[in-house]
C-alpha cells in the first residue's frame, strides 16, 4: 500500500554530508545505514528530543525505531517526528504474544507516536520457540492482529527482533516476514558463532536484515564502571573511537540494510559520525576485529 510521501522513488541528489542509504528488502524503500533508536530520547526533555531528531534527520537519518518498553520514548518521539513523519520510516514493536494485548499495545503506540500507521511493526524479542514463536502464531495470538492491521493499512511491513538463532529461524519458517532485527556484532559473530545462520536464512528469503548491538564489547564484567556512565547499555559498550569504528564497519559490511546504535546519546552521535565515512572493512581490518573478539565474553552465543 503506497502512501503519499512514502519513500519509494526518492530521487534526491546525493549529498556527501548525508548518510548513505540501502534497500529495505525488495520493497523499493531505502533506509539510512544508521537508524535512530528511540531509547535515545527516553527521559529527555521534549525540546532536547526535538533537537536530536532534527539533527539526525538533517544528517540523513530516515529510519526510526522505538518500543513501548523504552520508557517514555514513544511520547517523546511522536512530537519530535511530527514535522518529518511522511519523510521517514517509523518502526515500532510489541512484546505482547496474545491478540488482546497486542491490539491494545498497537493502538497505544499509534496514539503516542501521533501517527495513523507504522512503516514496520515487529514482534519484540523473539527468544523462545514455545513461549514466543508458538504463542504468537497460535489461535488468538499476536500475528492475527499484525495481519489484520497490515490489511487495514495501519502497518506497511511486518518483522521481528530476535535474541535467539533457533527462535529466529523458527519464526522465519512460519511466515514470510519483511525483515529481522538481530544482534550483529563482531564478538558474538566470531567468538559466539551467533548470527551467521540467521543472516544466511534471511538472505535466502530476500528478507531485509536490520542490526542491533554493533557497539557492544562484551557482557559487563562484575564491578565494571561503565554502568554508571552508560546506564542505557546493559552490556559493556565500545567507547574508544578506533575500536568503535572497526566494530561498526564490521556490522555495516554484512548484508544488512541498517544498524541501530546504542541508546546512549554520546554513542549514537559517535556511530552517526563514523558512518558518514563508511567504507567496507578491509581484510587487514577484519583480522584486527577477530583479534579484538578473541578475549571477550560475547553478549550472545549460539545455542547448543
Amino acid at each position: 500500500m503506497k502512501r503519499k510521501g512514502s519513500l519509494e522513488g526518492d530521487c534526491r541528489p546525493k549529498n556527501p554530508a548525508r548518510l548513505p542509504q540501502r534497500q529495505y528488502g525488495q520493497s523499493g524503500v531505502k533506509l539510512s545505514i544508521i537508524g535512530f533508536g528511540g531509547i535515545v530520547v527516553d527521559g529527555a526533555e521534549q525540546q532536547h528530543a526535538n533537537r536530536l531528531v532534527a539533527e539526525a534527520f538533517e544528517k540523513g537519518v530516515n529510519y526510526f525505531d522505538v518500543s513501548p518498553t523504552y520508557g517514555d520514548a514513544e511520547s517523546k518521539l511522536g512530537p519530535a517526528l511530527k514535522p518529518y513523519r511522511k519523510k521517514v520510516f517509523l518502526a515500532c514493536k510489541t512484546g505482547q504474544r496474545r491478540r488482546e494485548g497486542t491490539l491494545q499495545e498497537l493502538d497505544e503506540s499509534l496514539k503516542q507516536l501521533r501517527t495513523d500507521y507504522l512503516d514496520l511493526y515487529q514482534l519484540h524479542s523473539i527468544t523462545d520457540v514455545k513461549d514466543d514463536v508458538d504463542a504468537v502464531f497460535a489461535k488468538g495470538g499476536a500475528m492475527e492482529v499484525l495481519l489484520e492491521a497490515k490489511r487495514q493499512g495501519r502497518i506497511r511491513y511486518l518483522g521481528f527482533s530476535a535474541h535467539s538463532e533457533q527462535a529466529a529461524l523458527a519464526a522465519m519458517d512460519r511466515y514470510d516476514f519483511d525483515s529481522v532485527l538481530l544482534p550483529i556484532n563482531f564478538a558474538t559473530f566470531y567468538k559466539g558463532d551467533f548470527g551467521p545462520k540467521v543472516i544466511a536464512a534471511a538472505k535466502s528469503k530476500a528478507m531485509a536484515i536490520l542490526a542491533l548491538k554493533s557497539l557492544a564489547r562484551q557482557q559487563r564484567p562484575q564491578g565494571d564502571s561503565s554502568k554508571k556512565e552508560y546506564p542505557k547499555c546493559w552490556y559493556q559498550p565500545l567507547t574508544e573511537r578506533q575500536d568503535a569504528r572497526l566494530a561498526l564497519y564490521f556490522t555495516l559490511s554484512q548484508p544488512i540494510t541498517a544498524a541501530i546504535p546504542p541508546g546512549e546519546e554520546s554513542l549514537f552521535r559517535m556511530a552517526l559520525d563514523l558512518a558518514m565515512d563508511f567504507k567496507p572493512i578491509s581484510k587487514q581490518e577484519l583480522e584486527k576485529v577477530k583479534q579484538m573478539a578473541e578475549p571477550l565474553n560475547p553478549i550472545f552465543q549460539a545455542e547448543g
